[in-house]
């Protein structure tokens, strides 16, 4: 029976997975495509970000089709999918409509390790259903040339330096490496923020540390054609145990316990500049990996758009409020040890 081919997107926070994803399900070059999202956290922000992409009809729910639980059909034929707990459930799901699609993505938490997942896929309810075809993991070409989140760049050995407490190997680099040493590709995004020589750097840099044979494909914003994401056909949890990483002998994986998601539902309105300069002096203070979220902003009939990782901040508007929304704040952040009652005070502090 033929195997209905699945895409692991990883990559970490902020790198552009959902503007990648997006992207496919608005150029699928006629592709039935389900996507899965891996959410951390209730509100659903990549997931609400996936379902208001322009092959859906924003003027309304014309265009979008329940058809399960969390999973929506989209006008052009693709499912969008969100799971915030067990896969399992939602895969299966996904499945039954195999006859319906003609390949799966999966768009990975930014704190989700891609080994374990594809692990999933060795289960007999779905190796008889479903291949890995590819990992393509996601990497912020800006972030990895500043020295962020990686300990092995110029940029960041400079700072360590100066700082002793970066001499310790944070369970985000780990996170890191895992992601590419289970990559078949790897994209780089947000080139158009570097110089060529940055660029360079950073592309010397990831080779050494890939295995021998994966590609690095630059992109902006997203746009990049289906066929080079697609059809590795890697059957990737056939081959596990060539794709090795310094978490294969851990027995326990509790290094992510204190990493949490703080949710706020907020009535309030704000202006979007200095709400961005209130979220970027919380950063300066608590140890905040990503912000994302929509804001409601005065006088506005627009949604805003906010995402954030490090001092790095992006709006834009994306749809209307519609007929049946409230207008409403909702953010997301992820971190260690965040304390929601806290964070909730300074962002309306000012207010």
């Amino acid at each position: 029976m033929h195997k209905i081919p699945v895409t692991v997107i990883t990559g970490f926070l902020g790198a552009g997975k959902t503007t990648l994803v997006r992207h496919l399900l608005q150029n699928n070059e006629g592709r039935r495509i389900a996507v899965l999202v891996n959410e951390f956290g209730e509100i659903g922000i990549d997931g609400d970000l996936l379902r208001a992409c322009q092959v859906c009809d924003q003027e309304g729910d014309h265009g979008v089709v329940s058809v399960g639980p969390d999973i929506i059909e989209l006008t052009n034929g693709c499912l969008c999918c969100t799971v915030q707990e067990e896969f399992y459930p939602a895969m299966q799901e996904l499945l039954k409509r195999r006859d319906q699609l003609d390949c799966i993505l999966i768009e990975t938490s930014g704190l989700a390790l891609p080994k374990p997942l594809v692990q999933a896929f060795r289960w007999p309810e779905i190796r008889t259903a479903a291949t890995v075809d590819g990992v393509v993991t996601v990497v912020d070409c800006e972030a990895l040339a500043a020295g962020q989140f990686v300990g092995n760049l110029e940029a960041l050995e400079a700072q360590r330096q100066a700082d002793d407490s970066l001499e310790h190997e944070t369970p985000i680099e780990e996170l890191f490496e895992d992601q590419l040493a289970c990559a078949d590709l790897v994209l780089l995004t947000k080139v158009d923020q570097v110089d060529s020589q940055t660029r360079l750097k950073v592309e010397q840099w990831l080779q050494q540390e890939l295995p021998a044979g994966v590609k690095i494909v630059p992109c902006q914003q997203g746009a990049i054609a289906p066929d080079i994401l697609l059809g590795f056909n890697a059957a990737v949890e056939d081959n596990l145990e060539h794709r090795p990483s310094h978490h294969d002998q851990e027995e326990e994986h509790d290094h992510d316990d204190d990493i949490n998601a703080v949710q706020l539902f907020l009535e309030h309105k704000f202006d979007p500049a200095a709400l961005v300069e209130r979220l970027k002096m919380l950063v300066q203070q608590q140890e905040i990996y990503r912000i994302k979220g929509f804001v409601a902003v005065p006088q506005k009939p627009m949604r805003l758009v906010l995402q954030g990782v490090g001092q790095r901040f992006e709006t834009f508007y994306d749809r209307p409020w519609q007929p049946q929304e409230t207008p409403q704040t909702k953010l997301v952040l992820i971190g260690r040890d965040l304390d929601q009652a806290t964070i909730e005070h300074h962002i309306l502090a000012s207010s």
